[in-house]
């Protein structure tokens, strides 16, 4: 297929030369007409090793994605080839090593960085997707509590299968707000048919919590995590607990062919586009259940605009099916239509309503 419009750009700013973007300052901004978008797939800064490093609320600066701005965009492959050697080197550390610190680009991944590009791209809703590990790692509660001092953002739980006492934090985490969990096999470092692993399925079907897998290899991870995520150890789950709802994150990334086939088969599973390329997002809306895909971004890994370009560019004159994945399918999935109908005030005050933060529910009871 032939496109009308460019694939290739010189900067991530350049997707203005499109039709539904313009460039204002160190933003873009959407046209009114495309209509509401929901962002499924995103994140905040994560910390390992102390409850919270980086101040949420604040806006340092401008947002230091790790796909910077001011790289060189093509949106045709797989979005993580645009990364350069220096890119993956600078990701790398700060995921790691500055993981426990207040420094790095993580400093700007926060809330309000996250509600200005959101403002600009006429989304109304982010989901946020805590990774959390057993030990020495709360983003999961700090999280759940930032998402409640913004009408704009909904979290997910990110509870570690081998937590100690992981399915009572679950419950915990959904009595708490969580619309969902995610489990991400590559750094989480467990397999997703993991019998812990299927031990949170049935619970999240029961507790209505659907899971967002980082499904599939994406090629710039290790070779153990690479086997992790081969889609052929997701198909027992999805087998096993048709009354849970499975998202495959990046719909099956490179194996997204795979991930085709088990939407197809299962009414269970559903398909999040974050990171595919122009070619795979077209086979996935081709052949695909269209009411059960959904937009993501990867934020902050990548900026909001680029996922949103891709999905308008493979949905050109598709009015029903942009609608779908642009907005619908997600708001119905995470209860948002409700959610936006019933929106109060932005709350100024930290914590879980009524100023308190999450206690995990051991020390809760121990407390007590």
């Amino acid at each position: 297929m032939t496109d009308k419009h460019p694939t290739r750009f010189s900067s991530t700013y350049e997707l203005a030369k499109l039709p539904w973007f313009e460039r204002r300052g160190d933003l873009l901004t959407l046209d009114p007409a495309v209509g509401p978008v929901i962002d499924v797939h995103t994140h905040l800064a994560l910390t390992y090793g102390r409850r919270t490093s980086v101040d949420l609320d604040a806006s340092p600066r401008a947002t230091e994605h790790y796909l910077p701005m001011a790289h060189e965009l093509d949106l045709d492959p797989y979005c993580n080839r645009n990364f350069t050697d220096d890119d993956l080197f600078t990701l790398k550390v700060d995921l790691s090593l500055k993981s426990v610190t207040r420094t790095g680009m993580r400093e700007t991944h926060t809330a309000a960085n996250l509600l200005a590009e959101m403002k600009a791209l006429n989304i109304t809703h982010s989901v946020l997707l805590p990774i959390d590990f057993p030990m020495f790692s709360w983003n999961s509660e700090t999280f759940i509590e930032t998402a409640q001092r913004y009408d704009g953002l909904v979290s997910t739980s990110g509870v570690h299968p081998h937590k100690k006492d992981a399915l009572r934090v679950l419950e915990h985490h959904a009595a708490a707000g969580a619309r969902g969990l995610k489990m991400h096999p590559a750094v989480q470092m467990l397999p997703p048919d993991h019998p812990k692993a299927m031990a949170l399925y049935g619970a999240c079907g029961e507790l209505g919590l659907p899971i967002m897998w980082h499904g599939g290899p994406v090629g710039i991870e290790s070779s153990r995590a690479r086997e992790r995520c081969q889609l052929k150890h997701y198909w027992k789950a999805v087998h096993d607990f048709p009354g849970t709802t499975f998202i495959f994150g990046h719909s099956g990334a490179l194996q997204y062919d795979m991930a085709i086939q088990l939407a197809k088969v299962y009414p269970n599973v559903w398909l999040e586009l974050a990171s595919q390329g122009i070619a795979g997002t077209r086979r996935i809306l081709a052949e695909a259940p269209v009411e059960r895909i959904m937009q993501g971004s990867d934020w902050p890994f990548y900026p909001l605009a680029i996922s949103i370009a891709k999905a308008l560019i493979a949905t050109e004159g598709m009015p029903t099916e942009r609608r779908l994945i642009l907005h619908d399918n997600a708001a119905r999935l995470y209860g948002l239509e409700t959610a936006r109908a019933q929106q109060q005030p932005e709350r100024a005050s930290a914590g879980n309503g009524n100023g308190s933060k999450i206690v995990h529910p051991s020390t809760r009871t121990a407390a007590a």
